[in-house]
Formats: C-alpha cells, sequence, structure tokens
C-alpha cells in the first residue's frame, strides 16, 4: 500500500513537472524575439499563386503559421536561378519583391516591411510580423552598384554574393570547392567595390553559398561583420554549403553571425543513404537513374519522416557551432521553403517553439537561446547600419 502511495506521488510529481516544462518554453518562447533569417516562400509559393494570408496544405510557410510559431522576424529570400535568369534578374528580383509587398498590403494588421532594427522593435509592440528582405544571388544586381542601392532603398538588408554559379565578380561554393582546381578566384576588383557600398549602406555581406576563397577576400575587404545566413557545421556533415574549423575561427574574429540550416542534407551525411534505401524497400526495386531528392519526394509522408535528420542532429550542429564560435555568433536561418527536407518535428514554420524547447532540454539558459532564436541576427544587423 504504501510502495502504491509512492509511486502515485511520483508519477503525480513527474507529470506536474512535464506539465510545468511546457508551460515553461512556450512562455519562454513567446517572450523572446524570434527571428528566422532566410525563407523562400515568395519564389516556392507566392509566386506560384499561393495566397501565404491563409493556412496553406502545401509548403512551411504562410501567415497563420507564422503566427503560430512566434515568428517575430521572418527573412524573405528573394532568389533567381542564374542560368534561368540571365537577363532581367534585376526586374525578377523587384518583381518578387513586389509580391511580397502585395501580400503584405492584404495583411496589414499583422505583417510590415522593416528596413531597420528600430522598425522591427517597434512591430514587435504593434505584435506585427516584421519582415525582412535578404537578396540570394548576386546575379540580381546585374554587376551594378546603382541596382544594388536600389534594392537596398527598397528593403533589401543582405545580399547573399551566389548561389550554385561562379558570377563574373564572385565565386560560389557549388563551383569551386565542390569540384576544386587549381585556380580559385574569388573577389574580383568589381566584387570588392560592391562589398564597400554595401558597408556604405548597412547591407550585411552574406556569405553562405560564397567559395572559401570568396569568404576569405570579403573578410579582408569588409569593415563590417559578415553573415553566412544558412550554413552548418562542415566538420560534422563536410558539404561545400557549410563552414570547415578554420572558416568559423575567421567568423568569430569578425564577429559574425552563422544561421543554422535546417535541410537534412546539409545536417546529416547518412541522409540521402537513407532515402535510397526506403525508396527501394518500399518499391521493391532500386531506380538508379533517380536523385535522392526525386525519391524522397516519391516516398510516402511517413518514409519521409523516417529519412529525415532528427531533431538532435540539428541541436549537435548547434552545439557545435557555438563550441567554436561562441553563443554570440549563432542564430537561425531555416532555408524553409527552400529545401524538401525538414528535420523531425520541424516540418514547417509553426514549430518554432520545438526548437526552444529542444534548446531548453539541451541545458541552454533563456539568455542563451534568446540570442540564437533572434538576438544575434538583430546584433549583427544593428552594427551594419551603424
Amino acid at each position: 500500500m504504501k510502495k502504491a502511495l509512492i509511486l502515485n506521488f511520483l508519477a503525480m510529481f513527474s507529470f506536474a513537472y512535464m506539465a510545468k516544462a511546457q508551460e515553461d518554453y512556450k512562455k519562454i518562447h513567446k517572450d523572446i524575439l524570434v527571428v528566422d533569417g532566410h525563407n523562400d516562400v515568395i519564389i516556392s509559393s507566392i509566386l506560384d499563386g499561393h495566397d501565404i494570408s491563409n493556412r496553406l496544405t502545401t509548403g512551411h510557410t504562410d501567415i497563420p503559421r507564422l503566427i503560430e510559431g512566434g515568428v517575430d522576424v521572418q527573412v524573405f529570400a528573394v532568389w533567381s536561378d542564374d542560368k534561368k535568369w540571365k537577363t532581367d534578374a534585376f526586374k525578377h528580383a523587384n518583381d518578387q519583391i513586389d509580391a511580397l509587398e502585395k501580400v503584405i498590403r492584404k495583411n496589414k494588421d499583422k505583417i510590415a516591411i522593416a528596413k531597420t532594427v528600430a522598425e522591427i522593435y517597434k512591430l514587435q509592440k504593434q505584435r506585427k510580423i516584421a519582415a525582412v528582405i535578404g537578396i540570394e544571388g548576386g546575379n540580381m544586381i546585374e554587376e551594378s552598384v546603382e541596382n544594388l542601392e536600389a534594392l537596398h532603398n527598397r528593403g533589401a538588408k543582405y545580399l547573399t554574393l551566389t548561389w550554385n554559379y561562379n558570377l563574373s565578380w564572385a565565386t560560389a561554393a557549388a563551383v569551386e570547392d565542390a569540384k576544386p582546381t587549381n585556380e580559385q578566384k574569388g573577389l574580383s576588383k568589381k566584387g570588392k567595390e560592391i562589398i564597400r557600398k554595401m558597408n556604405q549602406l548597412g547591407m550585411m555581406v552574406d556569405l553562405s553559398h560564397g567559395s572559401k576563397k570568396l569568404f576569405y577576400d570579403v573578410l579582408a575587404v569588409s569593415t563590417k561583420p559578415i553573415l553566412v545566413s544558412h550554413s552548418n557545421a562542415a566538420t560534422l556533415t563536410p558539404h561545400s554549403r557549410n563552414l570547415d574549423d578554420a572558416q568559423l575561427a575567421a567568423l568569430k574574429k569578425n564577429k559574425g553571425v552563422v544561421g543554422v540550416n535546417f535541410y537534412s542534407g546539409f545536417l546529416d551525411t547518412a541522409f540521402e543513404s537513407r532515402i535510397h534505401q526506403l525508396y527501394d524497400n518500399h518499391f521493391g526495386k532500386p531506380a538508379e537513374n533517380m536523385s535522392a531528392s526525386r525519391k524522397y519526394y516519391k516516398l510516402p509522408k511517413e518514409l519521409q519522416f523516417q529519412a529525415d535528420a532528427k531533431l538532435e542532429t540539428l541541436l549537435d550542429h548547434i552545439d557545435y557551432l557555438v563550441s567554436k564560435v561562441g553563443i554570440d555568433h549563432v542564430a537561425v536561418g531555416s532555408d524553409y521553403d527552400g529545401i524538401e527536407s525538414t528535420p523531425q518535428y520541424l516540418e514547417d514554420v509553426s514549430k518554432f517553439p520545438l526548437l526552444t524547447k529542444a534548446l531548453l532540454e539541451r541545458g541552454y539558459t533563456k539568455k542563451d537561446i534568446a540570442k540564437i532564436m533572434g538576438l544575434n541576427f538583430i546584433r549583427i544587423m544593428k552594427e551594419n547600419e551603424k
């Protein structure tokens, strides 16, 4: 009898403790400023005619789910495929900003463009989402400093210098690092002019997608801290899109920030092999000429979930990055709607509170979580504005 009472008491205590912990993480998430430094919903959804004013059954992002996820600041990426937009890329960038502004006008009680840190805090007080613009791909300025300034005037707070192709003035990791040659070009004389102009404008230089040579060339020129908006740790997952330890050391010295990317392929080296195995087991035969990405889309949802990186793997990358660059230099750049696979349980923007919960369970303090989830991004944005 006495043993039963003790077990009953322990069960009640455990339930009360779990309920309190759940309440704590939700309160912490609500209290902190949450910033996602990279999201591709414009190109993947808005331009396709989807109205993100309403909850969608496709994609990772819409306004109701951003609100549910407690996202205070969402960076909307303006992106183009270099091969498709060899001409009119600047117009394409402006068309995307036009499309975002149309959504915002329709939802002006919920979201607004923020061009400064001061405007972000003002919108936070108004309980509105701050929409920040990031240009992903230097091809969209068409080698023109005037175009760069025009996009900045429309609200662009960072420029990701390259995407997956080399430009005449900056080189990409997907070219120079994924397929290395003896000649590494990095940043040209024109590129240095563009970096100096960005520093002058207060526009962050984003080196996700940039080659290693470009990375170090930019650090030698920039007078402001740099951003690496959506990349992970190469030591844990060797990939040209991730940063190696030497780059992380240089980033720390620069006082820059790296935003952890949610893509399973940048988090877990076994991701693609799991897809192939799950596909072959499910369909009963291999499809050797089909990419892992195509196979992933053909898998049922429950098998996609099995293929996805574990949430713990994302936390391992955050732990590693913090160990190398310090708690003041790690942020979040989910890459939602630009990736097919997210970590388990973080399937869309509504799930951001679960990341706060997971960080709390990993032993991070509320102050630490506030930095990772938003304040570090705000800090570098502010330092570039000076």
